[in-house]
């Protein structure tokens, strides 16, 4: 991600990413989406004060656009209908179609896309529980929405309660509204496609695909404007955010690692007295040192053996065990002094 990689942060995983743990983790973010829409459905009243909070700061704020684009999708069914299957099916079509296509094309640019896109969830749940919203579509008639999504039900699978299939309405929590995910999501799919796409399609569809989104949110009184706004907002925190989680996950990951790891053995060519356990040897000769234990193991050629005893036709000398002399008085056949041979 750009912010990521300004902040310094390593886009590229420091180990080799695999989907089937990608997928779980993936798998359990949606699930933690889906139970924290759940959890956080509140108090009704409160989600109604909101929700005309919401629209008596856009009244103040001189923003009505919600109300032209409801009328017009409700008169027209060849805008109202289309528009509805785009609420109820992209959202969970495009996005993880997305994050597929750059964890196999772009995957130096995976993880910090994966990042970024979990944080801003995670951030819009939190909006969710402190801020329970009624939809424009939930608000009584005299405030002039009309449920598009309840008015064309019988065109798809979604019955009159919400974007969930016919009985599944009172599953979901059809008051978080604010911030709105589906602009966020679409925000985030239309980043990608405009920094890693390359052609002139891809960068039409990363302008076309957000702003249509945010329009169809309005037209089918599922959102506010300020909502719109909001799931923007919450992109940008993300992505603010997304160099120091993935500061934090490498820091929790070699915490960990470096627990589970086991005990490295002392390879061929290091001594392993407690003193001296990490000085490497030098031209295959053991480093001694002066306080090193005589009872301390002997490596020589590739084998280790207890002290005092030898390989067979073992060469010791004055440079180290195995270490060819340049110039000794003692023969390396059987380790005794030449006069004695």
């Amino acid at each position: 991600m750009p912010h990521a990689e300004i902040a310094g942060v390593e886009a590229t995983p420091r180990t080799r990413l695999r989907w089937w743990t990608e997928l779980p983790l993936i798998l359990l973010v949606y699930a933690c989406y889906s139970a924290g829409r759940l959890l956080a459905r509140g108090d009704v009243s409160h989600a109604v004060d909101h929700g005309l909070a919401i629209l008596d700061i856009e009244k103040a704020l001189y923003l009505n656009a919600e109300h032209p684009l409801n009328r017009l999708f409700t008169r027209e069914p060849w805008i109202g209908v289309p528009a509805d299957f785009w609420y109820a099916s992209l959202h969970y079509l495009v996005t993880p179609v997305l994050l597929v296509w750059i964890f196999r094309s772009r995957t130096v640019h995976y993880r910090a896309a994966r990042t970024w896109l979990m944080t801003s969830t995670f951030i819009g749940l939190i909006g969710f529980t402190l801020l329970p919203t009624c939809p424009p579509r939930l608000l009584d008639g005299r405030y002039g929405f009309v449920d598009t999504m309840a008015q064309y039900s019988s065109y798809g699978w979604w019955g009159g309660e919400a974007s969930a299939p016919k009985g599944l309405g009172g599953m979901t929590n059809q008051y978080a509204a604010m911030p709105s995910l589906h602009v966020g999501w679409a925000l985030w799919c239309g980043v990608m496609l405009w920094r890693y796409g390359g052609t002139r399609l891809t960068k039409v569809a990363a302008v076309a695909y957000p702003l249509i989104t945010t329009i169809v949110v309005m037209g089918t009184a599922n959102h506010y404007f300020l909502d719109a706004v909001a799931g923007a907002a919450v992109m940008g925190a993300g992505l603010l955010l997304t160099p120091y989680v993935m500061r934090t996950a490498d820091r929790v990951r070699a915490r960990f690692g470096a627990v589970a790891a086991p005990v490295a053995t002392a390879p061929v060519g290091t001594v392993t007295t407690a003193a001296d356990a990490l000085v490497p040897s030098r031209a295959g000769a053991t480093v001694t040192s002066g306080s090193a234990d005589a009872s301390s193991s002997i490596v020589s050629g590739g084998c280790q053996t207890s002290a005092g005893e030898r390989i067979p036709r073992q060469r010791e000398s004055r440079f180290g065990v195995g270490a060819e002399p340049s110039a000794s008085p003692q023969d390396a056949g059987d380790g005794a002094p030449a006069p004695a041979r």
